[in-house]
């Protein structure tokens, strides 16, 4: 990483709730049955923490800004980032809410989610220090759906980070109510690095096909990074469409925070002022690996630079990349 005044490489704003993994079940739950899970994990959970926690692992100097609960679930999310190295100091606990938490369902590679938003619905702009962002490079924002009290502000969010310098990403996430309803012309023209994946490009644009609706997004921000999940990735830079191949790290155990680990290993590279394309595949790096371990977080669950995970989990040096 490189040398630089300023404390943060990035600050993180987003939200915060837990992971409860089961695992190896033999089928989906219906109405009146109950079955057996064959693993459970509780976890760091969230788009934006799950980011958070594995760029700060990889090297990067990370802070967050959420608002969780007082409860164990909230000490959970705490003591999880300062272990991955995030400075939580920014975090606000507000005794009257409750920590937001997953139940995440794995069966046969299939996932089903059940989320309690919690704290993280109450977040809005009030609680944002906006002065200290000029403490970072880069501004970070996830999951647009789950925080209501940003909707509205998100574009100035942005404007605001661009105006003190900082570069800026946005993953949106999913959309819970399904109605996908985001300005995303607003938002996007101060937004440098846009993380969709395929299914939420095609909702947000309402495309009939990938192309146009790559198109349309390409044409308003300076980087679209596309996750296309066991596919690879694509980028689209300065009118330059770049596909890459996924990367296979073994056995899966979950696709929890794949998305989030590629957008880690993306931001790494974008830091260090590396080509879009190494950015790219290092991305794709990242997600591969963060498939073989319950949850978004625990495939790295050590501080070590991203390279040492890639050469450690594909056996050589410099993990393909040219």
């Amino acid at each position: 990483m490189q040398a630089t005044s300023h404390t943060y490489d990035v600050i993180v704003v987003g939200e915060l709730n837990v992971d409860l993994i089961l695992n190896q079940l033999n089928e989906m739950p219906v109405t009146g049955r109950e079955i057996f899970a064959g693993d459970m994990a509780l976890t760091l959970g969230s788009s934006a923490a799950i980011l958070a926690s594995n760029l700060s692992s990889f090297g990067a100097r990370v802070a967050f800004i959420g608002k969780i609960g007082t409860d164990i679930f909230g000490q959970v999310v705490i003591d999880h980032l300062e272990r991955a190295g995030v400075h939580a100091g920014m975090i606000i606990r507000d005794s009257s809410l409750a920590t937001g938490a997953s139940i995440g369902l794995q069966h046969n590679g299939d996932r089903g989610m059940v989320t309690y938003p919690g704290a993280m619905a109450h977040f809005s702009i009030d609680d944002i220090p906006l002065h200290r962002l000029q403490e970072a490079r880069h501004l970070h924002f996830s999951s647009y759906f789950f925080q209501p009290g940003m909707q509205q502000h998100l574009a100035n969010l942005f404007r605001t980070a661009k105006m003190m310098g900082l570069t800026t990403s946005f993953d949106m996430q999913t959309d819970p109510e399904h109605r996908w309803d985001i300005n995303y012309a607003a938002i996007l023209p101060y937004v440098d690095i846009f993380f969709p994946n395929e299914n939420e490009l095609m909702q947000i644009t309402r495309k009939e096909n990938l192309e146009a609706a790559i198109e349309e997004i390409s044409a308003l921000v300076p980087v679209l990074a596309l996750k296309l999940g066991a596919s690879g990735s694509v980028t689209v830079c300065n009118g330059e469409t770049v596909s890459q191949p996924a990367f296979h790290a073994g056995d899966l155990v979950d696709a929890i925070g794949a998305g989030d680990s590629f957008n880690a290993g993306f931001l790494l590279k974008y830091l260090e002022n590396a080509p879009i394309a190494e950015c790219q595949a290092y991305g794709n790096i990242a997600g591969a690996i963060s498939t073989t371990a319950a949850g978004g977080t625990s495939a790295f669950h050590e501080q070590k630079s991203l390279d040492q995970y890639a050469k450690e989990t594909f056996a050589y040096p410099g993990a393909g990349i040219t």
